[in-house]
């Protein structure tokens, strides 16, 4: 692999790495609406949390309402980084959620997708979310 590649996927990397740090960010606020229009109008999104598909930004929004008040804050474990093409890439692996749990905070360790896309103004966009509990 010649170094132009390295570099192109390092730069990948931090791309992926700065758009999970920016939604990680949007979920420390608490406000479901900012985490939400992260999501692309037609996101389709398979929550940690929530046995239903959920579908855009309403739906989204919707379940982070609840999710929220749990004060989530989320660490990469694991990943690895897929571009397709310059506007799209897959994000995936294993990411620890801390989260308040009756009276104290505790871990919830889970799997992830991200597909990331840029909408039309050129901005990352979610285009799908899968999150589930890391099986035992």
């Amino acid at each position: 692999m010649g170094m132009e590649n390295t570099k192109n996927m390092e730069g990948n990397l931090e791309i992926a790495r700065e758009n999970f740090k920016k939604w990680n960010n949007l979920l420390k606020t608490g406000d479901p609406k900012k985490v939400a229009d992260l999501y692309s109008d037609g996101a389709t999104f398979l929550p940690t949390l929530s046995p239903k598909f959920k579908f855009g930004q309403e739906e989204t929004e919707g379940y982070f309402e609840h999710f929220l008040q749990k004060h989530p804050s989320g660490k990469v474990t694991e990943e690895k980084v897929q571009f397709t093409d310059q506007s799209h890439y897959l994000h995936s692996g294993l990411y620890d959620f801390e989260v308040d749990d009756k009276t104290a905070r505790s871990i919830v360790q889970a799997r992830f997708t991200f597909l990331w896309g840029k909408d039309e103004k050129g901005e990352w966009k979610i285009l799908h979310h899968h999150s589930s509990v890391l099986p035992k």
